[in-house]
């Protein structure tokens, strides 16, 4: 027997015990644990790794002295009783991201948390050399989000097979659905724990279409899929950097019913005792996000704009996940210019929104960012990264005013104004001030500048503007006296 003795708030506790490997223990033997502190009591899923060796592990939200009891039908791993110690959080360990305050997300701790994804479909399937090079890549980024599929890929680009499969078995032989493979879970688990150390939410994608039965995991029947679905929260459900999206272009998935999405949901809600993220990614027809067991939007549009409605029909955070690619692909979605790709992000996220970024270059190797990662090699990152920097000076509680429809607008009225106008060419902008005084910035979102203006602004106000693309205007009330921004 194993056992983590000390653990940090939201880290992972981990029991490992010996058990029968006769027959096949990923379906003849449930194994679990209950958790207790206090008054509070959670359950979780234990799992086969494979060699006779069982696991649970356990993400505790409450510091203190935890005791646990395991609970299986095999009686060498029934009843077996301990307790660990949860200590604070280490320095960067702010917990899982939550919902806050319905459209904005947060780390459990309080601290303040604003998604900027990227996507790299299947990086963890690539030889060691270029993972690395991935993680170094997104290290010096301004990602701290990254959508990845738990299953391997077969779509442009992408026509090797993976050293390894999820499940027993071989494209020659078949697989066996019954019996997954330790080893490749294992490695996918080092690369989330990479992700959770960079400061990176590891947004997972369940299910795909991107197999067209070539190895047939996309095709899986209700109780294979339940099997998998449970078999990866019993794994995974204690990493505080992960979310749940239950499938890419679920809509494409025409084998699978919408009755069968909802159960998956509460699938994954019901064996989640850490509550992290849930959503659902879709091509055409989007998924209806107003039901409960969802938490917030992922959304596919190249009209971001959407996002001011969809938030406020939802009343929840929408990301869009998928609003094309910078890149030079032979692709329509594909094949974005960098302004128009950046000119997307700031749009969407003045409007309240998250957008994702993606890049599709053409590389000698067929090595694309979006589906491979490696390296970046368009334009866009640095004027994301300068996004980053103005957001994390703006006040926590700015969000999306949808009073003001000829500029996108994030505010706090009376206090703090942050418009952009995108591809709109103002020569000025009128203003009707609450009672204050007010200074503005004039920022160039493509060559990364803020220019403060001269002056000070009061009531009804004039702003001059340099009739050019991609400018946006900060606007702040000051203190007179010690000329203090204030809503900081």
């Amino acid at each position: 027997m194993k056992v983590t003795k000390e653990v940090e708030r939201w880290g992972v506790f981990e029991l490992s015990l010996a058990g029968p490997d006769d027959g096949n223990p990923f379906v003849d033997i449930q194994f679990g644990a209950r958790f207790r502190i206090g008054t509070q009591e959670f359950e979780a899923d234990g799992f086969y790794d494979g060699d006779g060796v069982y696991r649970v592990r356990f993400m505790p939200e409450t510091e203190g002295v935890w005791t646990y009891t395991t609970v299986s039908g095999c009686r060498y791993l029934d009843k077996i009783v301990g307790e660990f110690h949860c200590t604070p959080p280490s320095a960067g360990n702010h917990g899982p991201v939550r919902v806050k305050d319905e459209t904005l997300f947060g780390y459990a701790d309080g601290t303040r948390y604003f998604p900027l994804g990227t996507t790299c479909y299947v990086w963890h399937l690539q030889d060691g050399e270029l993972r690395e090079k991935t993680l170094q890549t997104l290290k010096s980024s301004p990602f701290n989000k990254l959508r990845m599929c738990l299953f391997p890929k077969s779509y442009l680009f992408n026509p090797d097979e993976p050293k390894h499969y999820p499940f027993d078995g071989s494209p020659r032989d078949g697989f066996d659905l019954a019996k997954f493979n330790p080893a490749y879970f294992g490695e996918l688990e080092r690369h989330v724990l990479a992700l959770s150390e960079l400061g990176i939410q590891a947004d997972l994608i369940l299910l795909h279409p991107y197999d067209k039965g070539r190895w047939g995991f996309d095709r899986m029947n209700a109780e294979q899929d339940e099997r998998y679905l449970r078999y990866t929260l019993a794994r995974l459900a204690a990493y505080r950097n992960v979310w749940w999206s239950l499938a890419n272009e679920y809509d494409l998935m025409t084998e699978k019913k919408p009755e069968d999405w909802d159960r998956y949901f509460r699938i994954v809600q019901e064996c989640d005792y850490g509550n992290h993220l849930r959503s659902i990614h879709n091509c055409r027809e989007r998924y209806d996000y107003g039901k409960p067991w969802v938490t917030h939007a992922s959304i596919q549009t190249n009209d971001v704009k959407a996002v001011s409605g969809c938030t406020r029909n939802y009343g929840k955070p929408v990301v869009i996940d998928e609003c094309g690619y910078e890149g030079n692909i032979h692709t329509r979605w594909g094949s974005l210019t960098p302004e128009e790709m950046v000119c997307r992000i700031w749009e969407g996220t003045f409007r309240g929104g998250y957008v994702t970024h993606g890049e599709t270059y053409v590389h000698p190797d067929d090595i694309l960012w979006w589906s491979h990662g490696g390296e970046l090699h368009g334009a866009s990152v640095p004027r994301i990264a300068f996004l980053a920097r103005l957001l994390a000076e703006a006040p926590d509680s700015i969000k999306y005013c949808t009073a003001r429809y000829d500029a996108s607008t994030l505010e706090i009225a009376g206090d703090f104004y942050f418009q952009y106008f995108g591809p709109h060419r103002f020569a000025f902008r009128e203003f009707a001030f609450p009672e204050g005084t007010y200074k503005a910035d004039l920022i160039d979102t493509w060559n990364m500048t803020v220019t403060p203006l001269e002056g000070r602004f009061e009531g009804r106000s004039r702003i001059e503007l340099p009739s050019e693309l991609y400018y946006a205007l900060r606007i702040q009330r000051v203190n007179e006296d010690s000329n203090a921004i204030t809503g900081e």
